[in-house]
């Protein structure tokens, strides 16, 4: 406009159209429930970048991996998806694979024993009614079998001398072998009749090891105390005190075979057997009344002997704790347990030792010190809270008095065994007050646990799991069912590293996963970075509280077991979860295979 005159011109303003989309990054792996945050650039024909653009988000293949509208793409099972985000009819693409693990190692396998029975093959010593054990001992050689009169009563202490060569010494009854279970076939009470009877008459043990003593099988023998007061152990194979202060000092290659080792209903007993040794076995026999008022009593206890260990088909009561690695300082620098094979045994407390309220009961297995331990096959029967608050399984790295700082326990599989009637389930902890090393690689497979619950004067928790240095590590939970009144998880404290939990029927209990400040993802994602949390099916739970790709049958009935009010947990075929996991099989332990680890176990 100029002295009032104007003219005009027409503009037209082009949007430059988007040419094309690109995707960063343009391909991508991720764990199961991890994230991966992509970004599109909209670009014109020139490649110039244009912005303010709407771009859709969608996922070639949803069931393996979702998308939001802002790019966040979700693992939901192993697999792979294409993620393509969409403007003005323009697309990228971005592939992602979706891998079953967070790149946490399983633990490593121990190395087992052999304990197969060789027959003695040099010379037979008899030892009659009143005859002298301890002589016995002390003349036999490598090979040689030492028969105790079957029904006799043997007084210690008896020694385990050193002796010159490998060939074993046999150390049994003199009945005849019909007359006792067969090899692999469990010792019983009802047995005693035909058995030596060794006796420890005061505190101390009925037998124990000379330093460095080896290659001692006992076989179809009983031993107890006729201590009416206090009695600290009944079976020493190595030493657990200063005077073992090397690995050249260990008593090794010592097996009991079918033996019955007890206590009295009266009598503290703080140990039936400690394994402070190598290469030594305890293996169908039969282990009860080991208890004590105001200390610790363990059917097995062990913490100064390297392993291998191998504790196969017992049957094993212990009042404060039924079997133990760890609870005092080895005395040899850097010794840790290791290669511990735990098979096949029946770990009970006696509800009358409930209902009498006269015995310290803790818990039914801790590991405060071990490496490469298998627990497999096994049934734990009955913890309540007493000197603890009930759980069945306990697992930490314990440094007990300050000078232990390699004390570790890592490399566990536990796997195809049964817990119940417990006041909670596992209690998994990094390491104790005095320095250790974290806990790092344990993994549960298939296991079941029934009647977790506030009944038994626990706190009805399920898993509960305490990373104080946040270096608690590689934890794995897969294939389990398991029932807890209150909690599925709780997160007691700090970061726990490459946590997987997949592929398990669980209750969320009343208050699910549980912090103090978070629950369900919200507490994953503060406390388990880059987990794992699919394929589960949480009765009772809510999808918008838990991560994607898992199932949340409204109650028991929902999930379709056969008969789980009969205790029968196997998936009916109807069942909507059938092959639902994310490997391709059933959600929940697979019982099937627990029954046949746990045939008989209980008997």
């Amino acid at each position: 406009t100029s002295e009032g005159k104007s003219g005009t011109a027409a503009i037209t303003v082009i949007v430059v159209p988007v040419a094309s989309v690109t995707v960063s990054p343009a391909s991508a792996s991720i764990a199961i429930s991890g994230t991966r945050q992509l970004s599109a650039v909209t670009k014109d024909s020139a490649g110039n970048t244009l912005t303010g653009r709407v771009v859709t988000w969608g996922s070639s293949n949803p069931a393996v991996a979702i998308v939001d509208a802002a790019g966040l793409v979700t693992g939901v099972i192993a697999g792979s998806a294409t993620i393509t985000p969409t403007s003005e009819g323009k697309s990228g693409t971005a592939s992602i694979t979706v891998t079953s693990g967070t790149g946490a190692p399983d633990p490593t396998l121990p190395v087992l024993l052999n304990t197969a029975y060789t027959a003695p093959t040099g010379a037979t010593i008899t030892v009659p009614a009143g005859g002298d054990f301890q002589a016995a001992l002390d003349n036999a050689q490598p090979g040689d079998q030492i028969l105790l009169a079957e029904g006799a009563t043997f007084v210690g202490p008896f020694t385990l001398p050193v002796k010159a060569g490998n060939g074993w010494i046999v150390i049994r009854s003199s009945t005849a072998d019909a007359n006792l279970p067969a090899e692999g076939q469990r010792m019983k009470p009802s047995y005693a009749a035909v058995l030596p009877k060794i006796v420890s008459p005061d505190v101390g043990p009925a037998i124990q090891t000379a330093l460095g003593a080896h290659h001692y099988r006992f076989l179809g023998v009983e031993i107890t105390t006729t201590e009416p007061s206090l009695n600290y152990g009944l079976v020493l194979f190595g030493d657990g005190g200063a005077a073992q202060n090397s690995l050249a000092l260990v008593a090794h290659d010592l097996i009991l075979d079918r033996t019955y080792i007890h206590g009295n209903a009266t009598v503290s007993l703080k140990r039936c057997v400690s394994l402070n040794s190598a290469a030594s076995a305890v293996i169908d026999s039969y282990l009860s009344e080991c208890h004590a008022t105001g200390q610790d009593a363990q059917a097995i206890c062990g913490w100064n002997g390297p392993g291998p260990f191998k504790i196969v088909n017992n049957y094993l009561e212990g009042s404060g704790e039924n079997v133990m690695f760890g609870g005092a300082d080895p005395a040899i620098t850097n010794l840790i347990p290791s290669d511990i094979e735990i098979r096949r045994n029946y770990f009970f407390k006696p509800l009358a030792w409930r209902a009498s309220g006269t015995w310290s009961v803790k818990n039914l297995l801790e590991l405060k010190l071990g490496r490469r331990v298998l627990i497999q096959g096994n049934i734990f029967e009955n913890s309540w809270a007493n000197a603890q608050t009930g759980f069945a399984i306990v697992m930490w790295s314990a440094d007990e008095t300050g000078p232990t700082t390699w004390a570790q326990t890592a490399d566990v599989w536990v796997r195809e065994n049964i817990i119940r009637h417990a006041g909670s389930g596992l209690q998994l902890t990094d390491k104790g007050t005095f320095p250790a090393l974290p806990v790092q690689r344990v993994r549960f497979d298939n296991n079941l646990w029934q009647d977790i619950s506030t009944s038994w004067g626990g706190d009805g928790r399920l898993f509960q799991i305490a990373s104080n240095t946040g270096q608690l590590t590689a934890i794995k939970f897969y294939h389990q069912t398991g029932f807890a009144d209150n909690t599925l998880i709780t997160i007691v404290s700090g970061v726990t590293q490459q946590f997987e939990f997949a592929n398990n029927i669980v209750n969320h209990g009343q208050y699910g996963i549980h912090a103090d400040n978070a629950s369900e993802k919200t507490a994953l994602d503060l406390y388990m970075p880059g987990y794992i949390f699919a394929g589960n099916a949480v009765i009772g739970g809510t999808a918008a509280r838990y991560p994607n790709g898992n199932f949340f049958p409204a109650d028991l009935n929902a999930v379709g077991f056969v008969n789980a009010a009969g205790g029968d947990h196997h998936l009916a075929a109807s069942s909507p979860y059938k092959n639902q996991g994310t490997d391709g099989t059933d959600p929940g332990a697979d019982i099937t295979a627990i029954l046949t680890w746990t045939n008989g176990v209980d008997q």
